[in-house]
């Protein structure tokens, strides 16, 4: 066998093409990932809203409001924190920050805008959102580990240039200055979409054994995720801001993720168990038990 066969039996090609035209409409593997990310996560969530007690369609009504300000706010964090790529020498200016489907969704601006948008949706329903957030956290890290997967047919955020046999292949055109000549990457994409698959399970398994509530199961995934990040984070070569040294979402996932430890501690001690209703006090959302209903599907 010759040496051209071995290279490509010991690498990760990336996708030739992440379009394809349905005549004047184009469909985009980036979208249809985060898209399909959503419905999971929806889904998921609604099935475990309900297990605990909860009343059917909630989750998709308050999803109405949650995931156009996620995707609101992811832009917006990213446009912010990578602004030298839109507004910095030879950008792509506004027209491009307005490109959400050339890929670039920050996950801390989608979940604090994202979190906004539950919390009015939950208010509208009547509930409370502590239980709807960790009955959608397993569905969140799912659906992220599916969206991931849209990095690797933009042929975007990879890391550091790596020979081992799982290295993905990145065309010379993508691949940043002073990186030319290298032509295998770590497919960080691959690692962090892992990583939620695994958080997914751990959250799952988390809130069965411990029957975690008061947002608890949310806090565990904020935690597990930023430590992934972190690692994750420092593997990535492409161009973001820094302070003493530290990519900007490095830093952020410390913070974030202390901020999720100390909840998750004083949560723990505060009030343990599992809220005893899900309605907010004074309303009760028709079809909502009183109580707490069974331990959360898987």
């Amino acid at each position: 066998m010759n040496q051209p066969a071995l290279a490509v039996l010991t690498s990760i090609p990336s996708p030739e093409v992440g379009v394809w035209n349905l005549g004047p409409i184009p469909l985009r593997a980036y979208a249809l990932l985060i898209i399909a990310g959503i419905v999971v996560a929806v889904w998921w969530g609604g099935r475990r809203y309900v297990a605990r007690g909860g009343r059917p369609g909630t989750i998709t009504d308050i999803a109405v409001w949650a995931v156009p300000f996620g995707i609101v706010g992811g832009r917006l964090y990213h446009v912010v924190s990578d602004n030298q790529l839109y507004f910095g020498p030879g950008g792509s200016g506004i027209a491009g920050a307005l490109r959400i489907w050339d890929g670039g969704l920050g996950i801390w601006g989608a979940v604090a805008l994202g979190a906004l948008g539950a919390w009015i949706g939950a208010r509208r329903s009547g509930v409370l959102l502590p239980p709807v957030a960790d009955a959608i956290a397993p569905g969140i890290a799912l659906a992220q580990a599916i969206g991931r997967w849209g990095n690797w047919f933009n042929s975007e955020l990879f890391g550091a240039p790596t020979d081992l046999p799982w290295g993905l292949e990145i065309a010379e055109r993508y691949r940043p200055a002073g990186y030319e000549q290298f032509p295998t990457f770590h497919p960080t994409f691959l690692y962090e979409s892992l990583w939620l698959v695994g958080m997914a399970i751990v959250l799952v398994w988390a809130d069965r054994r411990f029957r975690l509530g008061h947002g608890r199961v949310f806090a565990l995934y904020v935690l597990l995720y930023t430590a992934g990040r972190i690692w994750i984070e420092a593997l990535r070569i492409d161009s973001a801001n820094t302070i003493l040294g530290l990519r900007l979402n490095i830093w952020t996932s410390l913070l974030v993720g202390l901020a999720a430890l100390g909840y998750l501690i004083v949560s723990a001690r505060m009030r343990p168990g599992r809220e005893e209703s899900l309605t907010r006090p004074g309303r009760a959302a028709e079809g909502d038990s009183a109580t707490a209903g069974p331990p959360s599907v898987g």
